[in-house]
C-alpha cells in the first residue's frame, strides 16, 4: 500500500501537470475570452489542441494558415504564437470589389483589428491557382490548411502545395485537414459536395515535393456518409437545409475529415 507521503507527492505532480497544461499558450488560446461560445462549441468536432499537437505545433514556430476564412483557427493560432512565434494568415486579396474573396479579406481584417490578441498577425495574399508568396521563402516551420481543398480544384490544390513547399524550411510541416470523400466515391461525381479524396490529396502533396509523415483519425466521423442533399454544408455548423431534418444532421455532427501530416524533405 502506498504511503501517505507517496500519495501526496503523486497528487501534487498530477496537479502541477494539469496546471502546466492549462497555462500552456495553446490551451490558454483555446479557452480565451476572445473566442465566442459558438466557436468554442465547435471544439468538440474540430479538436484544435489534439490536431495542432499531432502536427507538432510549438508556440515558437513560424506558422502560415492558408485561407483563414472567418478566422476560426486564427483565433487559436494568433494568441498561441504571439510574443514567441510568427503567424501569417495567407488570405484572398481585396480587389476592391464585391467578390467572395474581397469581402472575406475585409471581414478578416476587421476581425484582426477588433482584439489585441491579433496584433501581431501578418496577412499575406494568396490567390488560388496562381503562384503566391504566402510567407518569405524558406522561413516557415509549418503551413496549415483547414477544410479548404474542395474550393480550389485539382490545379489549385497542386499550386497551393507548391506555394507551401516554397515557404517552408527543410523539415517543415504541411498540415492538412479536409472533408474526406469516401474511397468508394468518384470525385468527378462529387465536385460540388465539399468533400475531397484522401488518396488524391496525398498524391498531389507528394507531386509538390512532400513526404507523408503520418495520418490521424482525430477528426474522423464514421456517422458521416458524405451523401447529403446539400453536400457537406447539410451538416453542422452550416445546416443548409435549415429546419428540414435538422435533428438528424445535428446527431451526425460535423463532417468526417482526413488529418494528414506532410514533411518537406531535408
Amino acid at each position: 500500500m502506498a504511503s501517505t507521503t507517496a500519495l501526496a507527492e503523486e497528487t501534487s505532480a498530477e496537479l502541477m501537470l494539469m496546471k502546466a497544461k492549462a497555462e500552456s499558450p495553446l490551451h490558454a488560446a483555446v479557452a480565451g475570452d476572445h473566442r465566442s461560445e459558438k466557436n468554442k462549441a465547435r471544439d468538440e468536432y474540430r479538436h484544435p489542441v489534439e490536431t495542432l499537437a499531432f502536427f507538432g505545433f510549438e508556440p515558437s514556430m513560424t506558422v502560415v494558415e492558408m485561407a483563414p476564412g472567418g478566422g476560426w483557427y486564427t483565433e487559436i493560432l494568433a494568441p498561441a504564437l504571439k510574443g514567441t512565434g510568427t503567424f501569417y494568415g495567407a488570405h484572398y486579396p481585396d480587389k476592391g470589389d464585391d467578390s467572395y474573396g474581397s469581402k472575406s479579406r475585409r471581414r478578416l481584417e476587421e476581425k484582426m483589428a477588433s482584439n489585441e490578441v491579433f496584433s501581431e498577425v501578418k496577412l499575406t495574399d494568396f490567390t488560388p491557382r496562381q503562384p503566391s508568396e504566402i510567407a518569405p521563402a524558406g522561413t516557415a516551420d509549418m503551413v496549415l490548411t483547414f477544410r479548404n481543398l474542395h474550393n480550389w480544384g485539382l490545379d489549385g490544390v497542386e499550386q497551393m502545395f507548391k506555394d507551401a513547399n516554397k515557404a517552408l524550411k527543410p523539415g517543415g510541416v504541411l498540415g492538412v485537414v479536409e472533408h474526406r470523400l469516401p474511397a468508394s466515391k468518384k470525385l468527378e461525381d462529387n465536385k460540388r459536395s465539399g468533400y475531397f479524396p484522401e488518396k488524391l490529396t496525398i498524391e498531389l502533396a507528394e507531386k509538390a515535393g512532400f513526404k507523408l509523415a503520418a495520418k490521424s483519425e482525430i477528426n474522423a466521423n464514421p456517422k458521416d456518409t458524405a451523401d447529403h442533399p446539400k453536400g457537406v454544408w447539410t451538416l453542422p455548423p452550416s445546416l443548409a437545409l435549415k429546419d428540414q431534418d435538422k435533428e438528424k444532421y445535428i446527431a451526425i455532427g460535423e463532417s468526417d475529415r482526413m488529418t494528414l501530416k506532410f514533411v518537406k524533405p531535408e
